[in-house]
């Protein structure tokens, strides 16, 4: 059983970017599973992993319609922390979960199994139901609309060193204007998402004097007595924020030539549950 939860896992969390909707999914597939008599199946494994991409699908076409047009932000997954409750090799990147909302669920669940899970359109037909042709044209469609952003967002960024991120955190402790504005780049977006609990800027925040205000004002009225420390979510460097020994803060960064081109802020307690289970 825990096997197949962790085999399974990656491929219902990169559809639904979120942890515990992707174990409920698993969970409710492996429940029918085990309920029925299964002697008709030949690839067992063949058979979960397409349940649970339908299932997660089903799941993703609710939660579209229950956010709207708000700012929706992945649950993080830490990729460094081989606490064995979930299998990150095959997760793909928080850049690309982001980049992927602007997907509708059949488009994100072809671009997925073609490009992190390297599925044939074949598969991808027999998974989906679809046509090799279907599957084709809506991998086509989900690339025009991702306009080749993921040519820079591959499903396992490189890290950068964490003197880097130290030198970051050590200018906005000081206010350094001047090396955050050769750290960060001229068209830098910021984005949060604090749930129904947290309120932050509703929308994205664009350009390097505006972020870098922003960044400042954050961390001299939030931020200035919390303990932080370096990580990797998502294959992406970041910084996670604790205020008491809790989490209330994680930010993951897209660096590009070593320049910050985007920092995505989850402060949502709900989201941010699970990351503070495995990091514990």
């Amino acid at each position: 059983m825990k096997d197949y939860q962790n085999t399974l896992f990656p491929y219902a969390y990169n559809i639904l970017g979120s942890i515990e909707d992707s174990k409920d999914a698993i969970q409710e597939i492996l429940i029918k599973y085990h309920s029925r008599q299964n002697d008709h199946i030949e690839n067992d494994m063949g058979y979960l992993v397409k349940a649970v991409i339908n299932e997660s699908i089903n799941i993703k076409k609710k939660r579209q319609r229950m956010y709207g047009d708000s700012i929706w932000l992945p649950e993080p997954v830490a990729t460094e922390v081989a606490d064995g409750s979930v299998d990150s090799s095959e997760i793909i990147s928080y850049s690309l979960l982001v980049l992927l909302e602007k997907l509708s669920t059949k488009e994100r669940a072809v671009f997925i199994l073609k490009e992190a899970f390297e599925y044939s359109h074949k598969e991808i037909a027999e998974v989906l139901g679809l046509t090799i042709e279907n599957s084709r044209k809506l991998l086509s469609r989900a690339k025009s609309k991702l306009d080749n952003s993921t040519d820079t967002v591959s499903t396992n960024t490189p890290m950068v060193s964490k003197e880097y991120m130290g030198k970051y955190i050590n200018s906005i402790r000081s206010g350094d204007i001047k090396t955050l504005e050769k750290m960060l780049s001229e068209e830098i977006t910021l984005m949060a998402d604090g749930g129904n609990e947290i309120k932050v800027v509703r929308e994205l925040t664009q350009g390097l004097k505006n972020a870098i205000k922003l960044l400042l004002f954050v961390f001299k009225t939030y931020q200035k007595e919390q303990t932080i420390e370096v990580s990797q979510i998502n294959h992406q460097p970041a910084l996670l924020f604790f205020e008491e020994g809790v989490l209330v803060n994680c930010q993951v960064f897209q660096v590009s030539e070593n320049k910050i081109v985007q920092i995505h802020t989850q402060l949502a307690p709900k989201k941010l549950k699970p990351l503070a289970a495995q990091l514990s």
